[in-house]
């Protein structure tokens, strides 16, 4: 007999996406840390894992989780797309009035993400910055590079790019214009509609488990692409505001 689904009656302020790439290690880490935050938290807000074809016992773990706590919800991808679909298809699989987005490695606490919900009534995005990094040398050099990069090409006012802690509207986030390595530009995207930031200290911690999935050439070279591609788009952006209409729609 087949298993009867669950059935969530509850409303939901935020959803939160966790892209996960062969994090096994961190999954039963991610279901502690993220039911204490729960419990402690205000803001009404759930779980979307979007396993990026992860080749490890990462999604069997999460199904499990998934199956047992409707405050979990999964996409599993049929092969490893890589990050900006995870969170593409994460936004496409929303409908609560607001998205947020954290690394599975939990580098980042959601504890912080009540810190960005105190400004979330007067801005479209709120994201975080860590004020003081935890990684290695070698990784915090990789990311000066990458956000010298990125300033010089876009200027977008962003203190750190690659912090995964964000909230953002649901329905600007639906209208952000994708392209493999847009997770770099989300506010650089929002901002071609007019969309207003606002900036927060976060915590930041060492990773404890797996390996980061990140190197020189797609930390370096890669978001030099894309900011030339994010160059290009903006140039090319449609954006428009309706005065009034007689559609029917």
């Amino acid at each position: 007999m087949a298993k009867p689904k669950k059935v969530n009656k509850q409303t939901y302020d935020l959803t939160i996406i966790v892209p996960v790439y062969n994090e096994e290690e961190n999954i039963d880490r991610l279901e502690q840390t993220f039911k204490e935050y729960f419990d402690q938290s205000p803001i009404k807000s759930k779980v979307l894992f979007v396993d990026d074809g992860s080749t490890d016992e990462s999604f069997e773990k999460i199904k499990k989780l998934s199956d047992k706590d409707s405050r979990f919800e999964y996409l599993k991808f049929d092969k490893n797309y890589g990050l900006s679909s995870a969170i593409k298809a994460g936004i496409d699989h929303i409908s609560t009035p607001w998205t947020g987005y954290i690394d599975a490695d939990l580098q980042t606490t959601p504890f912080d993400f009540d810190k960005l919900w105190e400004f979330i009534k007067d801005y479209d995005l709120v994201v975080g910055y860590r004020g003081d990094r935890k990684d290695t040398l070698n990784k915090r050099i990789q990311s000066k590079i990458a956000n010298a990069i990125r300033r010089a090409l876009i200027n977008d006012g962003i203190i750190d790019t690659g912090c995964p802690l964000k909230i953002i509207k649901t329905d600007v986030a639906k209208k952000i214009p994708f392209f493999d390595g847009m997770h770099r530009f989300i506010p650089a995207l929002s901002k071609l509609q007019g969309a207003k930031i606002k900036q927060v200290n976060v915590r930041h911690f060492p990773r404890l488990h797996g390996a980061s999935k990140f190197n020189i050439f797609n930390r370096s070279i890669k978001p030099l692409q894309d900011a030339f591609a994010y160059r290009w788009m903006k140039s090319r952006y449609i954006n428009y505001g309706i005065e009034d209409k007689n559609t029917g729609i």
